[in-house]
């Protein structure tokens, strides 16, 4: 019995997060922020989960490939990936592991508990008291206790042990009413995937298949791009325009592992069959390869597997329910709730259910586009019969259709911020997260305040002393006045800029002045400069994507300036700044008496104007 004591240990934290995908990271990150002790217990060796180099699914969002610039996400989500591009031109994945276990090791107030795995919880009553965890490299147990807890497993594991209700499957028309509901419900989901790399050796490279991998012919394959030049029967897609594949051709090629090599096992449970699913996606991998280089010219003789995920990527299985399930309803409406906290804008993406077993059927053939975007409410993102928990990813409480939308990561990434903020609130108010709602008001201040974005909300925070501030500059194009950095919008939407933007830059940088009518208190400033959404930054193995974006950090990004605090005719501090490569800064600083403060920009990142969407100050 001694040497088991000597592997156990208890852990007491304001809020305990399970999961390290890009969800339960940015939320882990949010409430770390902003004073919570949190614990982050992921059982994997790298955070990122699909977006991570185990599985590397690139992080697509509420911009939908571009076609909704505007509304990319923003955030802590944005702030990782243009570290990423500051530091990784090369796509590398490993870098972007780094990127992302870097930003958890330097922040305060949370602790990382890698190769860590929950295997049950305690419970009393409808709360949960504590999980139960082991970490397979020190052979450590532990007992995790905290008022708060955060499912982001997206299999909603910690929720299913609690006892939260669950749902799985499809809901029928007449359970929601949603246009593209089934007649009957039913037990049919997305299936996992995984991916593989192949590179252009600029020689023949022989292909030898294991000996089980599973045969396929040209005609098993006619939906399914697989070369360069292969044409795809869209019958069946509800918007075949608006498919990534433009004109029936493949822009993929043969070199980006395909997102429908799909499987949903052969059970009633995607999560208890998932290593069969695997075994059998490995399979279907190797037989397509094999079909790609030994079936036929496909323009793959000179190709050769550079890396095989054996991790398989989920999109579906359990949904966690809780005071409010959004459905496809609210989605095509691109409706606004009361209590929204997050958006989305990925179209209503349901794949076909049996994936490349269906091989009659496009893979990605019930797509439902919409325009704009939609919000969804706090009320998704805590359980409804377990009192303490958070829901942050796939996870989140939604019908199967309007999770086709929500499940997407960037969607899941800013979720998880927007439970980071909610935790830090509850443990301000000491309350559960239902007892929250009053403080909705808060909340959504908070997402913005923090770089988030909400469709329909400005910043209306009391606290902004800049709110309260004239601006003045030293130039400025004609509808980007400098008073437009109080507008409370901290980005582009359509025609309006909400920004200020410099008529060129002069010989000595420009300068945008804040001034007060009388001596205010500053301890902290934040800025919000433009990285121009319309260009993608993110890391990617597909070579379009790739040839989307512009070496470096985005050029509008400012990279030089100083801050002059001035209390009459002196300045009673500076604040220097020089190479930065971030849309968000926040400085803070020991309270400073000023009546003014004058942001002089020397340089940008190579752009011919200087653009400022937003300044706080408190």
């Amino acid at each position: 019995m001694k040497r088991v004591a000597e592997r156990f240990q208890e852990k007491n934290f304001d809020l305990v997060v399970v999961g390290g995908g890009m969800s339960g990271l940015c939320a882990a990150l949010e409430a770390a922020r902003n004073g919570v002790n949190v614990a982050l217990v992921h059982a994997r060796p790298v955070l990122g989960g699909n977006a991570s180099s185990e599985v590397r699914v690139h992080i697509s969002g509420a911009d939908h490939s571009l076609e909704k610039a505007d509304y990319a996400e923003s955030g802590i989500l944005y702030e990782l990936m243009l570290e990423n591009k500051a530091r990784n031109d090369n796509f590398s994945y490993s870098t972007w592991d780094l990127i992302l276990f870097e930003a958890a090791k330097k922040q305060e107030n949370l602790t990382v508990y890698y190769n860590t795995v929950m295997y049950d919880c305690e419970t009393d009553e409808d709360k949960i008291t504590a999980i139960f965890c082991v970490q397979e490299t020190t052979e450590m147990r532990y007992r995790f206790t905290a008022p708060l807890f955060v499912d982001a497993t997206g299999n909603g594991t910690l929720g299913y042990y609690a006892g939260a209700e669950f749902r799985q499957g499809s809901e029928s028309k007449a359970q929601t009413g949603e246009l593209d509901a089934p007649e009957t419900e039913n037990n049919e989901r997305m299936g996992n995937t995984i991916f593989f790399r192949a590179r252009n050796m600029g020689h023949p490279v022989k292909f030898t298949p294991p000996y089980f991998a599973k045969k396929f012919t040209e005609e098993d394959l006619r939906h399914r791009m697989h070369c360069a030049t292969h044409k795809v029967d869209y019958s069946g897609c509800l918007d075949p325009a608006k498919n990534e594949q433009t004109g029936g051709v493949s822009s993929r090629g043969i070199e980006y592992g395909h997102f429908w090599i799909e499987l949903m096992g052969d059970t009633d449970d995607i999560i208890t069959d998932y290593e069969n699913i695997r075994d059998d996606l490995v399979a279907s991998l190797y037989g397509v390869w094999d079909h790609v280089k030994n079936g036929g010219d496909h323009g793959a003789e000179n190709y050769a597997l550079e890396w095989v995920g054996m991790l398989p990527g989920t999109r579906e299985s359990r949904r966690l329910v809780g005071d409010y399930l959004l459905d496809e309803t609210d989605i095509l409406n691109n409706r606004i709730f009361d209590d929204a906290v997050c958006y989305g804008g990925w179209s209503v993406d349901l794949h076909t259910a049996h994936g490349l077993l269906d091989l009659h059927r496009h893979p990605s053939g019930d797509c439902r586009f919409f325009d704009g975007v939609y919000t969804i409410p706090y009320r998704s993102y805590y359980s409804k019969n377990i009192n303490n928990l958070f829901m942050a990813g796939r996870n989140i409480s939604a019908t199967k259709l309007g999770m086709c939308s929500t499940r997407i990561i960037g969607c899941c990434a800013i979720g998880g911020q927007t439970v980071g903020a909610a935790a830090a609130l509850c443990k301000k108010y000491n309350c559960a997260p239902r007892e929250l709602m009053p403080h909705i008001s808060e909340l959504q201040q908070l997402i913005l305040k923090d770089d988030g974005f909400l469709p329909g909300y400005k910043n209306e925070d009391i606290n902004d002393l800049a709110r309260q501030a004239t601006f003045t500059a030293t130039s400025c194009k004609n509808g980007c006045e400098p008073q437009n950095v109080v507008d409370g919008i901290s980005r582009r939407l359509g025609d309006d800029t909400h920004a200020w933007v410099s008529d060129g830059i002069g010989k000595n940088g420009e300068i945008l002045t804040m001034a007060f009518d009388s001596p205010m208190a500053v301890r902290e400033l934040r800025l919000t400069f433009d990285s121009n959404f319309k260009y993608p930054i993110r890391v990617t193995m597909a070579p379009n994507r790739q040839k989307q974006q512009r070496p470096g950090v985005p050029e509008e990004l400012v990279k030089d300036y100083t801050l002059l605090f001035k209390n009459g005719e002196d300045i009673v501090r500076t604040i220097d700044v020089r190479d930065n490569h971030q849309r968000h800064n926040v400085h803070r600083f020991e309270a400073t008496v000023c009546d003014k403060v004058e942001l002089q920009i020397t340089a940008t990142n190579g752009g011919k104007e200087i653009t400022v969407f937003e300044v706080r100050a408190y």
